[in-house]
Parts: C-alpha cells; sequence; structure tokens
C-alpha cells in the first residue's frame, strides 16, 4: 500500500471542521478554537495502518455534528515535539479540548460507537434528527415492523411534539393494527398549518380507504361477481378497495384503470378519483404508484 500523506489523510470536502495543524497554528486552531467548541487533536503518521481506519470514522462523526465539533490532524512526523510534550506514546492517539484545555483522551483505532461515546462523555449526545428518525420510522412500517416503527415515531414527538410527519406515521401505524379511531384521534392532532402535508394527506387517504373496505363484502364474492360479470363496475369497484386493503395494490389499480378503460365517466368517474386516493396513500415514489399512473395517462390521452 502506499505511504497516506496529509491530503488523503484529510477530506478536502470537510471545509473548517476538519483541517491540519501545525506548530504554528495549533494555538489558534486547537486551543482557541476549543473556547467555541469541542476540539479533537489526531496524532497520525503517513506509516500508521491503524490511522488510515479511525480517520474516516472520526471525521464521520464530526460531520454528524453538523459544526459543533473541529477535527484537527497533526502529523507527528512533522511536529514530534508537540506529541513528546503532550506523552502521546503510541498513534493514533485523539486528544480532547474543551475551554482551551486537554479534556480527555483516548489511543488506538477504537470502533465508531467508542468513539462516539467518548465524543458523548465530552460534550453530551447529539441531539436526534427528527427527518433522520422519520426515514427510519418509514421504512421500519413499510417493511411490516409495527411496533419498531412506531418507538421511533415516538422518539420523533419526544423531539418535536407536534411533528406533522411522526404523528401522520403513528395513525398509519393505528391503521395498520385496525385501530382506526385512535388514528383518527392522531390525524385530527395535526396542526392547522399542516393539515395539507404529504405524509399527512396519505395516512387520511389510508384511513378513508381502510373504512371504505369494512363496508365493500366478502372479496370472494366479489371475485366471482366480476368474473361473471364483467361490466358490473359497482364489483369491480369494491373489488378495487378490498384488494387495496389486502395490502395487493396492482391488483388493486387494475381493476379500476379497467373501469376507465370501458366507461371512463362511470359513476361520476369514481374509479379515477379513487385512483389517485390510492396513488395518494401509497405515495409518489411507490413502484403501484408510478406504474399506475403511466397507464392512466395513457388511458385518459390516447
Amino acid at each position: 500500500m502506499q505511504p497516506m500523506d496529509q491530503k488523503t489523510q484529510s477530506s478536502p470536502a470537510a471545509g473548517a471542521d476538519v483541517l491540519d495543524v501545525s506548530l504554528q497554528s495549533f494555538r489558534a486552531e486547537v486551543v482557541e478554537e476549543s473556547m467555541r467548541r469541542l476540539v479533537l487533536v489526531d496524532f497520525w503518521a503517513p506509516w500508521c495502518g491503524p490511522c488510515k481506519q479511525l480517520g474516516p470514522v472520526l471525521e464521520k462523526i464530526v460531520a454528524a455534528r453538523k459544526g459543533q465539533i473541529r477535527l484537527a490532524k497533526m502529523n507527528i512526523d512533522d511536529y514530534p515535539q508537540v506529541a513528546q510534550q503532550m506523552r502521546i506514546q503510541s498513534i493514533p492517539a485523539v486528544v480532547a479540548f474543551h475551554n482551551g484545555q486537554m479534556l480527555d483522551a483516548f489511543m488506538g483505532a477504537l470502533p465508531e460507537s467508542e468513539v462516539k461515546a467518548f465524543v458523548d462523555r465530552c460534550i453530551g449526545p447529539a441531539a436526534e434528527d427528527p427527518e433522520a428518525l422519520l426515514v427510519e420510522a418509514q421504512a421500519l412500517l413499510e417493511a411490516g415492523d409495527i411496533d419498531s416503527s412506531e418507538a421511533v415515531f415516538a422518539r420523533i414527538l419526544g423531539v418535536e411534539p407536534e411533528h406533522a410527519g411522526a404523528l401522520a406515521g403513528l395513525a398509519r401505524v393505528q391503521i395498520a393494527r385496525g385501530a382506526l379511531d385512535e388514528a383518527k384521534a392522531l390525524l385530527e392532532a395535526v396542526p392547522a398549518k399542516q393539515a395539507n402535508a404529504p405524509a399527512v394527506a396519505a395516512a387520511r387517504a389510508e384511513l378513508a380507504l381502510k373504512e371504505q373496505a369494512g363496508s365493500v363484502g366478502d372479496m370472494a364474492y366479489l371475485l366471482a361477481r366480476v368474473e361473471n360479470v364483467p361490466t358490473d363496475h359497482q364489483a369491480r369497484y369494491d373489488l378495487a378497495v378490498a384488494l387495496n386493503a389486502g395490502g395487493r395494490r396492482d391488483a388493486a389499480a387494475q381493476e379500476l384503470l379497467n373501469i376507465i378503460k370501458r366507461e371512463r365517466g362511470w359513476n361520476d368517474d369514481a374509479a379515477r378519483k379513487l385512483l389517485l386516493q390510492l396513488f395518494d396513500s401509497w405515495g409518489p415514489l411507490d413502484p403501484a404508484t408510478r406504474a399506475a399512473r403511466r397507464q392512466l395517462s395513457a388511458l385518459l390521452f390516447s
């Protein structure tokens, strides 16, 4: 492997949060900067293999703290006197400075979890990012892990009690459990200024579809009815509702597209309106939404 030089050791895109320091700049960039935020000094050398492992971990943690930490990198081959003064006996070694003083230190290429714990001891844990948690919670919900998604949505509300996306997410959790009254109460708790947020609209559409599904009848009967009487648009419409409630999105969309193809304006354009409601519920990026939307456009503009 080629030795690591200062250019490869430091991320050029990291900006002022990550920089190389020298003997001349140490006081300004480390000691004085530590009066404003935590500064981690990474003592490394081009020949040090573990340094190459630790460097990216440190930069990732610094980036995640969004300006709370500076990472100052010092090559001990260039400035051995500084390492000697701080009694650095092996590298990699990281020394934390805060309020102008050495606060704590560790040696060795620790795993990311231990480096995070070190930083947390120095300045406290990072505040949770509601938007990052929202992505995690939605992924869990889509994967069917209802209990885990509920816990993450609740963590978001612990940071932002009126977070529209989290309230909508909890409403979807209750819909999945069949607790429709609880879902309705959560959606009513969304602040008025966020009542039309996409996540809220999607949850509201999902709730309406779930309520509608309870009144359409037995799916086996509807399947038989559509097969025997292909022009029974009401049965086909109800079948689409039932299929969607059962998680069969593509099949639900096809039944509605079938109605539109046979009789576009049936029942005051009911099939198209329901299809748009399904799109709201599924979200614009869902594969079923994208496929059905293309087919709908082809039917309407052919």
